[in-house]
């Protein structure tokens, strides 16, 4: 799994994004067990995903409301199907407002960009 930590902060929130090839939901939530065993990522406040696969495209919020539905909506623009993108969010106490939406595009842009290269 590719992991991008610390790429972006704002108001002492921390995010990072991670992604793997993934066949569909039941092994989207393995992927995402195994990066829950690192003790960062299982505290963290948010672990948003979003998975286009052979059922069509299943996502999971974990309580950022919309972030899942970003994440989809980046990957079909893109043209990806069968990969995981987890957007990861540590809350700083500061409410970000309409702001966290776009740092889940840039966390995912950025992992689009890195893939692709």
């Amino acid at each position: 799994m590719l992991i991008l930590q610390d790429i972006i902060s704002d108001r002492g929130s921390r995010y990072a994004v991670s992604g793997a090839p993934c066949a569909d939901e039941g092994q989207a939530k393995a992927l995402l067990k195994d990066l829950k065993r690192t003790k960062k990522f299982a505290r963290a406040t948010h672990n948003s995903w979003g998975l286009i696969g052979p059922d069509g495209p299943v996502k999971s919020d974990d309580g950022e409301a919309g972030a899942g539905a970003i994440i989809l909506r980046m990957l079909e623009t893109a043209g990806l199907s069968g990969h995981l993108i987890v957007v990861t969010r540590w809350y700083g106490g500061k409410h970000l407002g309409g702001d966290r939406f776009r740092h889940v595009q840039e966390a995912v842009r950025l992992y689009l960009a890195e893939i692709s290269a």
